[in-house]
């Protein structure tokens, strides 16, 4: 049996395939390389380069590895961008992901892990947010994969093809063991942002909106660490490997933070102050979000090791050290394919 991974080159792929590869699991990548690293690619994982919606190039390699399972990480991720390209986000995310459940189909292939988001919930009536809370996105990113989680139910219900949808809410850190980590230039997402700012990568750290109906203005998110959401997808392979029934899952710790919450956890960590400007909200950014991810931990039997701010910070603050070390921060990103 051998795992396909989408986007394996990119920021949370590269830790999956690491994972997959720690257990013995026989992998292969295909990757763009538009947004991802062959560097980032485990030894020992062959890297095919293509567009996962590519279906003669992906039924090939499924036939020629003997692939059972996909785990499709392949998207475009940037909430702000998606409301600027919504075509192009459903062209890349929802499109491309069709192509590629078909090719499954059509290949034998048995389990189908696909990545989504938190997004999906856009911004939910309740916090914590279930699994069976409405799904009412607020951009074409969140669409784009809700849309794409619809297309894999009525496959898995019309073809028998097994599935696990997991919903991620903000992921961060890196790789405890410093094998990879996120390396996107100009990137988005907080701490990353606000860990570049600390080392003096960026002249300040803009927060987006501080009238938010929260304690302090700012927007909450739930942070989990790459790693325990990579160990999260190992369980639902297993899961689904055991006989499991198709589910959706959230993948959170149930505790939120907000933007500044975030900034002082970097500032403390690093040791560092920084510059931090306030400015007007971005289109797309619910005001609070917050898994509820018992059903996870009972179903999966996932047990996060790292459900700690400050460790995320620490693990994400290492690797950016690495990369100003290494030269590697020049790269142009490491997002997803």
């Amino acid at each position: 049996m051998t795992v396909l991974v989408t986007g394996g080159a990119g920021y949370i792929g590269s830790h999956m395939v690491y994972a997959l590869r720690d257990t013995g699991e026989r992998v292969v990548v295909v990757d763009n390389l538009t947004t991802g690293f062959s560097w980032a690619v485990a030894n020992g994982a062959p890297l095919v380069i293509a567009e996962s919606g590519d279906q003669p190039k992906l039924a090939a390699v499924i036939a020629e590895h003997g692939i059972d399972t996909v785990i499709h990480f392949a998207a475009s991720i940037v909430v702000p961008d998606s409301v600027l390209d919504p075509l192009g986000y459903y062209r890349n995310n929802t499109v491309n992901s069709r192509a590629l459940i078909e090719t499954a189909v059509s290949s034998g292939v048995r389990y189908f892990i696909f990545s989504s988001t938190a997004a999906v919930y856009g911004n939910p009536e309740h916090v914590p947010v279930g699994e069976d809370d409405p799904a009412v996105p607020m951009s074409p990113y969140g669409w784009s994969k809700l849309m794409t989680e619809i297309m894999l139910r009525d496959a898995g219900a019309a073809h028998g093809l097994r599935y696990a949808i997991l919903r991620y809410f903000n992921v961060a850190g890196a790789d405890p063991l410093g094998r990879s980590g996120q390396s996107t230039k100009g990137a988005t997402h907080l701490i990353k942002v606000a860990v570049e700012t600390a080392l003096g990568l960026r002249p300040k750290l803009d927060v987006f909106g501080t009238d938010y109906p929260t304690p302090d203005g700012t927007c909450i998110r739930d942070y989990i660490h790459v790693w325990d959401l990579a160990r999260a997808h190992c369980d639902a392979l297993a899961y689904l490997r055991g006989g499991g029934q198709s589910v959706t899952l959230n993948c959170g710790y149930g505790r939120g933070f907000s933007v500044l919450e975030v900034i002082e956890t970097v500032k403390r960590v690093a040791g560092r102050d920084f510059p931090v400007q306030l400015g007007a909200r971005r289109a797309g950014d619910p005001a609070q979000i917050v898994a509820c991810a018992e059903r996870a931990r009972t179903i999966l039997g996932w047990r996060p090791q790292f459900d700690d701010l400050a460790t995320i910070v620490h693990h994400a603050l290492t690797w950016e050290r690495r990369l100003q070390a290494s030269g590697e921060g020049a790269v142009q990103s490491m997002d997803s394919a």
